[in-house]
């Protein structure tokens, strides 16, 4: 075990994550954006998001079982290699065949090979860094992502704004490559488990194994799961659907160009949230108390109600998109936070022989809601033309009353 937090093998696959996940958080801005341009409809927006998580959560918990039996830094090169072959597809096909059709699969294709590549990062940190260091290290992967989101959207939105979608897919192809070729210097130590009996009574062994772990050994772990996906369901799904709709579709804020610039900016305020998180969670990791973080589920939920009061007193509509960046911003500090204490309490409590297979579980759980939220969002949105606060103000409520449930459970963690 490594006793440096910053070993050779670590920083290189921190290096790796900063570019890959610049392309996919660039990639993720503008495909999305590109549909709700076309279309303007946030039905099908939301429909289309839905469909997009529905591979990541049935291949989530494929990745955990690869990782754990399969060369982690092996994993990270074939999928980032991939990832850039499904961009260059897309860029072949566009213009040729239907675009929604296209996008969907593309979408899916782009959310499934992250559902299966995340695992493997998380499960990677164990071996690569000692236990004291656990929160350091998540907080900077955590960091890494939320710095990725930060400048993909906006560079992104420029681009996709002054040379349309094209640019930015090639940009995202070169980012994905290039995270290929370096992860290929990566060493992560390996122990190969024993295989015998098919892929599929393999699969069925290790998914036994994990669920029987978490339901029997470590039932916290499940209740800090169910948290995590109703958070999903309600608060989540409704920033990823109400943003670009509200910012491109809704408010007036001049051009088509200009909106789709600041909308890139709002996306950049949630990345910008997401690095304080981490870079506070890395920070202060010592003091962050497991039984004190239904306390930033609450903080978050209550961030959402001045958005809905700014749509409902109908501020002038410059002033109602600096609330929702600005709320924005401090949602995606306490989420950040919040997520990085699980994280590193989920990799404490869970021996390094399942730690791949158990968080892929947990994603895999926490996902479901993902894409009913998506959908229910979408729609809702659009039945609420003109009430659009109504909606936004009833995430805020669910939200703060799973919060304000989730503190006992959370109390007892600590």
């Amino acid at each position: 075990m490594k006793q440096n937090l910053f070993s050779r093998d670590f920083t290189l696959v921190v290096i790796g994550q900063i570019i890959s996940l610049f392309g996919n958080a660039t990639i993720r801005f503008a495909l999305p954006l590109y549909l709700l341009n076309q279309t303007g409809s946030s039905a099908l927006y939301g429909t289309v998001m839905a469909c997009a998580f529905i591979p990541a959560i049935l291949l989530s918990p494929i990745g955990g079982v690869v990782a754990d039996r399969v060369n982690k830094r092996n994993i990270m090169v074939i999928l980032d290699f991939f990832t850039a072959a499904v961009i260059l597809g897309f860029s072949l096909l566009m213009g040729n065949v239907n675009l929604v059709v296209l996008l969907t699969v593309t979408m899916m294709l782009l959310y499934g090979i992250a559902g299966a590549y995340q695992p493997s990062v998380q499960a990677s940190i164990p071996a690569l860094v000692s236990p004291e260091h656990f929160m350091e290290a998540n907080s900077i992967i955590n960091t890494i992502s939320s710095f990725a989101n930060l400048i993909g959207p906006v560079l992104g939105g420029m681009l996709y704004s002054a040379y349309g979608l094209k640019m930015v897919l090639l940009l995202c192809m070169v980012c994905f490559f290039l995270s290929a070729v370096m992860e290929l210097f990566i060493r992560i130590p390996f122990v190969k488990q024993d295989s015998r009996g098919g892929i599929l009574k393999m699969v069925n062994g290790d998914f036994r194994e994990s669920f029987q772990f978490i339901r029997k050994e470590k039932p916290q772990i499940g209740r800090v799961t169910l948290v995590v996906c109703e958070i999903n369901l309600f608060l989540s799904a409704m920033i990823i659907v109400a943003v670009p709709y509200l910012v491109t579709e809704l408010l007036s804020l001049g051009s088509d160009s200009m909106a789709n610039t600041l909308y890139s900016f709002s996306q950049g305020a949630l990345a910008a949230g997401g690095l304080t998180g981490g870079i506070l969670a890395g920070v202060f990791g010592k003091r962050l108390s497991v039984g004190k973080a239904g306390g930033l589920i609450a903080a978050a939920a209550f961030a959402v109600f001045p958005i809905g009061l700014a749509l409902a007193f109908r501020l002038f509509d410059m002033g109602i998109y600096l609330v929702i960046t600005g709320c924005c911003f401090v949602i995606m500090v306490l989420s950040t936070m919040f997520s990085v204490q699980m994280m590193s309490f989920v990799q404490a409590e869970t021996p390094g022989h399942l730690i791949g297979k158990v968080i892929a579980v947990i994603l895999t759980i926490s996902m479901c809601a993902q894409p009913l939220g998506n959908a229910l969002y979408g729609v809702l949105f659009e039945l609420c033309e003109g009430f659009e606060f109504a909606v936004v103000l009833f995430a805020g409520v669910i939200s703060l009353v799973i919060a304000l449930g989730a503190g006992q459970r959370f109390r007892e963690l600590g």
